[in-house]
């Protein structure tokens, strides 16, 4: 188990508060807005269902982000639990639009989202001018009530439409995509840095469809919060994750972390240091049709400045100097 200082116990129930609560309206708000439309409050979920569809092109369309939200005090208790910082290398002008990588995934993403989709790490302040957009799958975004409360962190749809929307209209947004996606959290398990990029070349075509400076990202300590049971491919448990994830679009990892008493397991995570370093923007040339070689060249490019991006902060944040970042 991992040396780490003991969290107040508040915090430890908000970091519990924060993924829980998509599950409590999944399954407890959300079928109480539909019951109430056999009672005599049944105009209030009519309301919004007719609202619901109204809005439904929204996700794709930019978003409905809330300063409000963002700035909440529930997430400088979720930056001091680890505690989650962000390291800029370098400005990005507002002049521009922005496609970044977010590296590795984990198993919760708890970097990406309280530096992106919050302001607990004072992201405006440090990169004025910018609006940042963290993608994820656009299933949740047909999920009532649970569509408005990404919306609201600015969190946006993974979706081709949706990204083409954000990095065509007006300058200064940052769209922050996942490269390795949910594979990537089968991967997640301490003490290892190893990406699923090799293959994923999308990301790379669209910002040389739109011009758009890619932006490598890495955070350090994402994976050593939680352990995860890893089950071997030929297991009964890796097909039911694989059957899960055809189903629901995300894997069903069994991992295990602290709990609330000193020294128990539970599913709190461990209260160990999460930073995420922002890299250098790698410009691109705008090119509609960009043929396969010239994906692969800014692919490769991209892979490149990442690897040094990691080698260049690795020993800043804990690993050795001989840790390699490994591309699959």
């Amino acid at each position: 188990m991992p040396c780490f200082k003991q969290p107040k116990h508040f915090q430890s129930l908000i970091v519990l508060h924060w993924p829980l609560c998509y599950l409590v309206i999944f399954w407890i708000v959300n079928p109480s807005f539909i019951y109430l439309l056999f009672t005599s409050l049944w105009l209030l979920p009519t309301l919004y269902f007719v609202w619901y569809f109204l809005d439904w092109k929204t996700p794709e369309q930019g978003g409905r982000r809330s300063a409000w939200v963002r700035n909440w005090y529930v997430w400088t208790c979720v930056r001091d639990y680890f505690p989650i910082t962000i390291v800029k290398t370098k400005d990005l002008s507002p002049e521009q639009n922005y496609l970044m990588g977010v590296h590795p995934h984990g198993l919760l993403t708890y970097g990406a989202f309280c530096n992106f989709c919050t302001e607990a790490t004072g992201f405006s302040k440090i990169f004025p001018g910018i609006t940042p957009h963290l993608a994820t799958l656009s299933y949740f975004f047909k999920i009532p009530l649970v569509r408005e409360y990404l919306m609201a962190k600015g969190v946006c749809s993974v979706s081709q439409p949706a990204i083409d929307y954000l990095l065509s209209h007006g300058t200064g947004n940052l769209v922050g995509i996942v490269v390795g996606g949910v594979g990537e959290a089968l991967q997640s398990v301490p003490n290892t840095t190893t990406l699923i990029i090799q293959k994923r070349k999308g990301f790379v075509r669209t910002a040389l469809q739109h011009g758009t400076h890619l932006v490598p990202t890495f955070t350090f300590g994402e994976t050593d919060v939680f352990n995860q049971v890893v089950f071997h491919q030929d297991s009964g448990m890796f097909k039911f994750q694989s059957w899960f994830r055809r189903i629901f679009g995300f894997y069903f990892c069994v991992f295990y972390g602290r709990g609330f008493p000193r020294g128990s397991t539970g599913l709190l995570p461990y209260p160990l240091p999460v930073t995420t370093v922002v890299g250098e923007p790698l410009p691109v040339p705008k090119i509609e049709k960009p043929s396969p070689e010239v994906v692969n060249k800014y692919h490769a490019l991209y892979m490149e400045a990442l690897r040094k991006l990691f080698d260049q902060h690795k020993t800043k944040h804990g690993l050795s100097e001989t840790q390699k970042l490994l591309f699959l």
